[in-house]
């Protein structure tokens, strides 16, 4: 009796359909590798364009800064060695707006040029746009736009400057006292100069700094004189200049300095007085210019409209 296969006839059939799928797998295999191999090189070129991308980028920014560098520099050379009147005077302005910087000079005038050439050009594009045909205002508005440029960091200066000096002016008795007080308690004055910086640091910023540079001075082979002198010129106050010439006298003739330093104190205070008098009794003149402008026409109208209804209606 013959055995019964188990596929009967349709085995070479399975056979066939067991080669098709186990080819059918190994080529999809072979596609799926083939495409993953194809994303990872487009990823891994792109992650190359975008680090070439990325090196072309610093490397420009980079020799951006270093060209940047390089004209501060020269700038600084050039305006460092200029021994001017205009140089000095400018130099002496930055001090006293606080600007201490080796390349404030050549800031000052690469802003100065930036400025008025921007503002030219910007406002020649906006005039070109606003006004198709150009008339003689045109050109005029475009210098004053420049002439704007190149005087605006000067009055900028100028009123950081201002506002400094002020700003000295009122903190520099709070400085006398703090410093008759330290004298008083048996310090030197080095060692008060120091004290008192660290006890302004709080409420006068620029003249703490000033002062702790006035110490930093000393300890680098100063002598006291020679700072305070220093002191004033980067104040920019009469004051100041009194109190290194006091110092300097005291030091001279031998006199207490303690002593000298309480009087000059109290000359500090009353002066603060009489300025604050002085703009108390000038406040009437100054608010009569308001009153007259913003004041009295209010009352002009409110006391004249019913006068004026009245003759315009008839009715009295």
């Amino acid at each position: 009796m013959d055995v019964m296969n188990p596929f009967g006839d349709s085995a070479t059939a399975t056979l066939s359909a067991l080669i098709f799928l186990a080819t059918g797998t190994l080529a999809f295999a072979v596609m799926i590798g083939a495409r993953a191999r194809s994303a990872v090189r487009r990823r891994a070129a792109r992650v190359a364009a975008d680090r070439d991308f990325a090196a072309a980028s610093h490397g420009l920014h980079q020799s951006s800064l270093e060209a940047m560098r390089k004209l501060i520099d020269r700038a600084t050379k050039y305006y460092s060695v200029a021994d001017s009147n205009d140089m000095k005077v400018l130099r002496h302005r930055l001090v006293h707006a606080g600007i201490y910087n080796r390349h404030a000079a050549a800031y000052f005038f690469l802003v100065r040029t930036g400025l008025a050439i921007s503002l030219g050009v910007a406002a020649l594009f906006v005039m070109s746009v606003c006004v198709p045909h150009p008339k003689a205002s045109f050109w005029l508005l475009v210098m004053i736009a420049g002439l704007g440029g190149y005087l605006a960091p000067g009055l900028y200066l100028d009123r950081r400057i201002k506002k400094l000096r002020q700003e000295h002016q009122i903190g520099f008795p709070d400085f006398m006292d703090l410093l008759v007080v330290c004298a008083d308690a048996g310090l030197a004055m080095e060692a008060a100069l120091e004290r008192v910086s660290r006890e302004l640091g709080g409420s006068h910023r620029s003249l703490a700094a000033n002062i702790h540079i006035a110490t930093l001075e000393i300890r680098a082979g100063r002598t006291l004189t020679d700072a305070l002198d220093h002191l004033a010129d980067r104040l920019g106050l009469e004051e100041a200049r009194s109190f290194a010439n006091l110092i300097q006298q005291s030091d001279e003739l031998g006199a207490s300095i303690s002593n000298a330093l309480r009087v000059y104190s109290d000359d500090m205070r009353h002066k603060r007085l009489s300025r604050a008098e002085e703009k108390a009794y000038s406040l009437p003149a100054r608010l009569a210019v308001p009153m007259m402008v913003c004041i009295f026409p209010v009352l002009f109208i409110v006391i004249l409209t019913p006068v004026i209804v009245r003759l315009a209606t008839g009715n009295w």
